[in-house]
């Protein structure tokens, strides 16, 4: 058995050099809780690059100033995050692999877009592992507790190694009792590797089917439509420039895999400009977005 206090150390980044890559972790200052202030724009080239990428950044010394600030806008107030959105409700609980782009509020703007609309919120901390979040370094199961979701989607690393993936297995049962005693069913974002790490995906992904299958989840095959966009197109950029995080397109392809696999429609023919309602825009080629939609419908 696992000591819950120390299981989830290390499960969100695989590679021994995170602490190197990333430095301390500083919670992030924007109630988006992305690595960045909230982009004016996210305009994409041809290959997935980001082109005119605007961001409004905040110095390191800012975010600390505001350290206490951002830790309430990381846990919510005592009302829980805000919902953004109106419809089926979805509760995001992961890392930077969520709040990268606003991934929530893209698959809000997304449904909002295609007719289907869906209401959205987070609870997503940088470098934390599901357990973490059990745990009760985040507010996360007192907002699952408040009821009114209709899924629950789970991300932490890709959890390839195999410690990693008995955690994610253990968190993801923990973390299903509370889910089902609100009505909601669990969902598991099947994350991806680093770019280095390429060789990981199968046993990657072979890590959130398991965990979706022990509590009869579903499984969102993100991980799956990323090596379906390759196997299109090499030369797409999934990836941002760390390596590790998604790049706009690489966001725009998840939020297609977690809409379509949550509300059934199909992700063919999906806008291919977005505007989130935090008033960010996303504009991507309409021959990337295709492709990057046909990718989405690939994996089961």
């Amino acid at each position: 058995m696992y000591d819950l206090r120390t299981a989830g150390q290390g499960a969100w980044d695989e590679s021994a050099d995170r602490s190197a890559r990333h430095g301390p972790p500083i919670v992030p200052l924007t109630s988006v809780k992305a690595r960045f202030l909230t982009p004016k724009a996210m305009d994409v080239g041809p290959s997935g690059n980001r082109t005119g990428m605007r961001k409004l950044f905040a110095s390191p010394s800012t975010l600390r100033s505001f350290a206490a600030l951002a830790l309430v806008g990381a846990c919510g107030l005592a009302t829980g995050p805000q919902l953004i959105g109106s419809g089926p409700a979805i509760l995001f609980i992961g890392n930077s692999y969520t709040y990268e782009n606003d991934l929530p509020g893209m698959v809000e703007a997304l449904a909002r877009a295609t007719g289907s609309p869906v209401a959205v919120a987070s609870v997503a901390k940088p470098d934390f592992a599901l357990i973490d979040h059990y745990n009760g370094g985040s507010s996360a199961r007192s907002v699952i507790a408040r009821g009114g979701w209709k899924y629950v989607v789970l991300q932490q690393g890709p959890s390839s190694v195999e410690v990693n993936r008995d955690t994610l297995r253990l968190a993801t049962r923990l973390f299903d009792a509370d889910i089902r005693k609100v009505g909601a069913t669990p969902a598991l974002f099947s994350a991806w590797p680093t770019d280095s790490r390429r060789a990981d995906f199968p046993r990657a992904i072979e890590s959130y089917q398991l965990a979706a299958a022990d509590v009869n989840g579903v499984f969102l095959p993100v991980a799956g439509a990323w090596l379906a966009a390759w196997e299109r197109d090499p030369t797409i950029v999934l990836y941002d420039g760390d390596g590790l995080h998604a790049s706009p397109a690489g966001s725009y392809l998840t939020a297609l895999v977690i809409l379509s696999k949550l509300t059934g429609q199909s992700p063919i023919g999906s806008p291919a400009q977005l505007t989130l309602a935090s008033g960010a825009r996303v504009t991507l080629p309409s021959a990337l977005a295709a492709i990057l939609q046909e990718a989405a419908a690939a994996p089961k």
